[in-house]
């Protein structure tokens, strides 16, 4: 179970060819689905108007391109890999838990998808990846999200910012429990394949996006601090100082 292609079994009731154009349109989806969340909610033009400002306000420091550079870096290891906004220890093991199982679960998909023969090492990948996704998302949301710590309510209150995390856990959860019970093309595998087609055609409702566009946001707001101009984004993680009179470090939950 842990060493086997759970989507090579299914080439007998599934051509290979259908999975993999369902494969490329759900990279589509998100595509798509991404480019029209930054148009809809003027996250592109935003950030650029902001850039803009920063550069040609008056008495603002030149950063040089190896500072860029640095920046970038900082940006990179700070704010991506390591998700350095989140001041809240917790919260951020269970994003990382969550972002790092993410990755792992929809590479080893795809490759598994594109070879039937794929090594073993990419289904136990596979088990890994969903099984950091569960631990990871099962524990922000019943015991560490924003709503519940800070405002006391039912951790089964949803709203629409919810559909990320709730239809990739349904996509992960229905995924696991669909091969552990033996794979093939059952109910359960249905139930999968339409969580995972709600979590990739869902991005222009839900938080999927973010992860395209706050490298960006926290490449500015580096920028901005570096060459002094002070941006309305709160200080960089490892940044605590304030901006402006009384703004303070935003804290997370």
């Amino acid at each position: 179970m842990f060493t086997s292609n759970p989507f090579a079994a299914l080439s007998s009731f599934i051509s290979p060819v259908a999975m993999q154009t369902y494969v490329l349109l759900m990279v589509v989806l998100v595509a798509g689905g991404t480019l029209f969340d930054i148009a809809h909610k003027g996250s592109a033009k935003y950030f650029f108007d902001n850039w803009r400002k920063s550069r040609g306000r008056r008495g603002a420091k030149q950063v040089g391109a190896g500072e860029l550079v640095s920046i970038a870096v900082q940006t990179a290891v700070v704010d991506v890999l390591a998700s350095g906004e989140f001041c809240n220890a917790r919260r951020r093991i269970a994003h990382l838990l969550g972002m790092y199982g993410f990755v792992l679960y929809v590479v080893s998909t795809v490759v598994m998808v594109f070879d039937a023969l794929a090594s073993a090492i990419w289904a136990q990948l596979w088990w890994i990846g969903g099984l950091m996704v569960c631990v990871g998302g099962y524990w922000f949301w019943f015991f560490i999200r924003v709503d519940v710590a800070a405002e006391g309510n039912s951790p089964f209150r949803v709203v629409k910012a919810d559909l990320f995390i709730l239809s990739l856990l349904a996509s992960v959860t229905l995924g696991l429990i669909w091969v552990a019970a033996g794979g093939g093309a059952n109910v359960l595998f249905g139930l999968y394949v339409l969580a995972t087609t709600v979590l990739f055609a869902g991005v222009p409702w839900s938080k999927f996006a973010h992860m395209f566009f706050k490298p960006a946001a926290a490449f500015e707001k580096r920028v901005s601090y570096a060459n002094e101009t002070r941006s309305n984004l709160p200080a960089p993680a490892d940044r605590p100082e304030t901006f402006g009179s009384a703004r303070e470090q935003p804290r997370h939950y």
